[in-house]
């Protein structure tokens, strides 16, 4: 008998075979999700262990960003539709998204998980915590890199739409490479 669980994921292309041998991108999966839960600790430093006073303004802006981030990530999520898998390898046969957020950017669950990562680095006022956002970069855009290699052999139109719309975070180098 199976189990909605295991069915979901065997759905999304996760084998325990893919997670020893990076068939379809599982390193890339679970270096993003170490680095989501890491988001999770607390400051380090404190900014009072470096006799600062952490602003409240810079705090709630950091709350709403990570709101937003989670908001725009679920509207990301939910428009994907039969297409969403968490792998960078797209599911074969999976229909190419274009529309609602991404119209926007080509990887709008990516610029939200930066959003919300940017967020607790503001809220925590942590040096951690922005280096976990810098690692996060690194990660996401090597991900999105390889999915989009995928995607251009998968869909002959992803080229015009790579070229005519922003990869993750529109202008900066390593979050935008439009072709």
């Amino acid at each position: 008998m199976t189990h909605p669980l295991s069915d979901a994921l065997r759905a999304w292309g996760l084998t325990w075979g893919g997670w020893l041998d990076n068939r379809r991108g599982e390193w890339w999966l679970l270096a993003q999700l170490v680095l989501i839960a890491l988001l999770l600790l607390p400051a380090v430093p404190a900014p009072s262990a470096l006799g600062l006073t952490w602003p409240l303004a810079v705090r709630l802006v950091g709350a709403v960003a990570v709101a937003l981030g989670v908001v725009e990530g679920l509207r990301a999520f939910l428009n994907l539709g039969s297409s969403l898998t968490p792998l960078p390898d797209p599911k074969p046969g999976a229909a190419l998204v274009t529309t609602g957020p991404y119209a926007r950017v080509r990887h709008p669950l990516y610029q939200a998980i930066l959003i919300g990562a940017l967020g607790m680095a503001l809220a925590r006022g942590s040096l951690l915590h922005l280096g976990l956002l810098l690692a996060l970069v690194g990660v996401l855009g090597g991900k999105a890199r390889r999915e989009e290699n995928k995607l251009l052999a998968e869909h002959p139109e992803y080229t015009a739409y790579r070229a005519s719309t922003a990869a993750i975070v529109p202008g900066l180098p390593w979050l935008d490479w439009r072709a």
